[in-house]
C-alpha cells in the first residue's frame, strides 16, 4: 500500500532557560543556563494513503509537537519526515494566523502557506467566508476574535481549501454547538475521500472511535502502540483510567 507519510527515528527537542534568582543569574549566567527537553524521542511510523490516523496520549506526550513537525512548523533535530509530493494543511488553534491582519487577509495568507495560488484562494473565498459565518468580523483583525471565532475561521479555511493530507489538532471540540455539528459533518465528508489522508489529535475517545481507522498511542515522546482503533483504544482507555 502506498504511504502518504513516513517518519523515521524522529527526535524533537526544546531549549529553555532555567529559572534562576536575580543574584544567581548575575553570577552563574554562563553555566547551565539552558535546559534541553526532548519532546519526541526517536519514533518511526508510516500512514498509508487514504487512512485516518488518530494520535492519543496524555498531556505532554508529544502529540501536538509531532503534528506540527508533520506540518513543517517544527523541524526535526534528528531523523526525517517524508510527505512525498502531497499538499498538507494543519488545523490547530494558534497556528498560521497573523493577528494584526483581518480574517479575510488571513484566508489569503493561509492559502499561500498551503501551496495554493492567489487566484485559487480567491476563487474559494466566498465559500470559506460563508462556512466560517463570522459576519462583519471577517474584516476585523484576528486579534479581536474569541477562541470560538478563531476555530471557525481555521476550520473553514482547511475544509474548503482541500489538501491531500489534513492534520487536525483538537479543533473539532471548540466552538458553539451549531458549529460543532457543522464541522463534524464536514470532516466526515472530507475524510470519505479515499485519496485523502487525515491525522487527528484528540482527547475525545468518541471522535477517535468514530472517525479513525487506526491509532498511534504516544507516551512521554515514545510510541506505546500503533494499530487498528478497535485494538488500541480499549487498552489506551484502560491505561488512562
Amino acid at each position: 500500500m502506498e504511504n502518504a507519510i513516513e517518519v523515521k527515528n524522529l527526535k524533537i527537542r526544546y531549549k529553555s532557560f532555567k529559572k534562576l534568582s536575580i543574584k544567581s543569574s548575575i553570577f552563574k549566567f554562563k553555566k547551565n543556563e539552558v535546559e534541553v527537553f526532548e519532546a519526541v524521542k526517536g519514533i518511526s511510523f508510516s500512514v498509508p494513503k487514504g487512512q485516518i490516523l488518530g494520535i492519543v496520549g496524555k498531556n505532554g506526550s508529544g502529540k501536538s509537537t509531532l503534528l506540527r513537525a508533520l506540518a513543517g512548523v517544527f523541524s526535526a533535530d534528528e531523523g526525517e519526515i517524508n510527505i512525498f509530493d502531497n499538499s498538507i494543511s494543519l488545523l490547530a488553534l494558534g497556528v498560521g494566523f497573523h493577528k494584526k491582519l483581518s480574517g479575510r487577509e488571513n484566508i489569503l495568507l493561509a492559502g499561500m502557506l498551503f501551496g495554493f495560488t492567489d487566484d485559487e484562494v480567491r476563487e474559494k473565498m466566498d465559500e470559506i467566508i460563508a462556512f466560517a459565518d463570522l459576519g462583519e468580523f471577517i474584516d476585523k483583525p484576528v486579534s479581536t476574535y474569541s477562541s470560538g471565532m478563531y476555530s471557525k475561521l481555521s476550520f473553514a479555511i482547511t475544509a474548503i481549501l482541500e489538501t491531500d493530507i489534513m492534520l487536525v489538532d483538537e479543533v473539532l471540540s471548540v466552538g458553539d454547538t451549531k458549529f460543532k455539528r457543522k464541522s463534524y459533518k464536514k470532516m466526515k465528508e472530507l475524510i470519505s475521500n479515499e485519496d485523502r489522508t487525515v491525522v487527528i489529535v484528540s482527547h475525545n475517545s468518541s471522535t477517535i472511535q468514530t472517525l479513525c481507522d487506526s491509532i498511534l498511542w504516544l507516551h512521554e515522546g515514545r510510541i506505546v502502540m500503533q494499530g487498528p482503533t478497535e485494538e488500541v483504544l480499549p487498552l489506551y482507555e484502560e491505561f488512562m483510567a
